[in-house]
């Protein structure tokens, strides 16, 4: 097998590239290097700097490889952003996923991977009597970007069983860690490295409401290391090879729920700082509590994550030294 991984110059991407790589598959990466680093693309596989929105660009790259497997992580996928210019979320996420779509079609790529999200799921409505979001639960996002996930796994579904192309679409709880320093996410958008931006800069991290009907009042979440993700994605491309015309929607996390105030507790303890976080109001639209069920992928994939919060705050914490070597080591 060929897999073309969309993305595949950017945090996440990068991860599931070496590990398809360590499981003996062949690579190429496509990535429009908005967001993504060439240099995280290893040796030996070849980058093409292109967009989604790109048709004749894909068919050529599709065809010059003999692709025969495609994993799409390629997106915008800042929730804020997309609020703000849902236009261009759609433009991108969506109709960018259309083009690929189509030229894979033409191309009788048989497997397609698609990168989707609990966003998917927007805020919970049970999370008391139902303390684990399964994939039954109801799909209601509440951003545009939610949304452009949730169209996108609507059109990878209807591609396949229209064309008999084995597709599935992976959502995606809290990343965080990585397998390397230099593979480390760069972007401060999400929790852990906006906590080591507060300590580097000896400022107090900030809490967005502690009235949550909660244990300790504030957001719990599912957090996934990296590195357990993207084998999540090798276990799904061998599915997809074994089993032509399997169609699969999959939660990908821990099934354990961490609160926002337990995490920055850790931080703390792992990076060797003291520091009190501010409780500030909630924002608009956070839910409670969103943690995974996965049952389902642990049953479908034979997949479950390894790693635990402790290795996902010092793993990161490493690719952030590497970048910020005065923030000192407590590690």
């Amino acid at each position: 097998m060929t897999w073309l991984i969309t993305g595949g110059a950017g945090y996440i991407g990068a991860h599931v590239v070496r590990a398809l790589r360590e499981a003996g598959e062949r690579t190429v990466v496509y990535d429009d290097l908005s967001t993504g680093i060439a240099e995280r693309v290893p040796e030996g596989v070849r980058l093409v700097e292109g967009s989604t929105l790109d048709s004749e660009l894909l068919h050529r790259t599709l065809t010059r490889h003999t692709v025969t497997g495609v994993i799409h992580l390629a997106a915008k996928k800042q929730v804020g952003e997309s609020v703000e210019q849902p236009l261009h979320y759609y433009r991108e996420n969506v109709e960018g996923l259309r083009v690929l779509l189509s030229a894979v079609t033409e191309a009788r790529v048989p497997c397609f991977l698609f990168s989707s999200s609990a966003a998917v799921y927007g805020m919970p409505s049970d999370a008391r009597n139902e303390p684990l979001v399964t994939e039954e639960a109801p799909c209601v996002p509440m951003s545009p970007y939610g949304e452009t996930k949730l169209a996108g796994e609507w059109l990878v579904r209807a591609t396949g069983k229209a064309t008999g192309m084995s597709t599935a679409s992976l959502r995606y709880f809290n990343v965080a860690g990585a397998a390397s320093p230099e593979l480390a996410d760069v972007g401060v958008f999400n929790l852990i490295p906006m906590v080591f931006e507060k300590l580097t800069e000896g400022t107090a991290p900030r809490i967005f409401g502690n009235d949550y009907p909660t244990p300790d009042g504030t957001c719990v979440r599912d957090f996934i290391h990296v590195v357990d993700l993207a084998e999540a994605h090798v276990a799904t491309a061998h599915r997809l090879q074994a089993a032509r015309g399997t169609h699969l929607t999959l939660n990908i996390g821990r099934g354990e729920g961490v609160s926002v105030r337990e995490m920055i507790e850790r931080i703390n303890a792992l990076t060797g700082h003291d520091v009190t976080p501010t409780v500030t109001p909630r924002r608009p639209g956070d839910p409670a509590r969103v943690v995974a069920s996965a049952h389902r992928a642990a049953d479908e994939l034979g997949w479950k994550a390894r790693y635990g919060v402790e290795d996902m705050i010092s793993s990161a914490w490493e690719g952030w030294l590497r970048r910020h070597p005065g923030a000192g080591r407590g590690l």
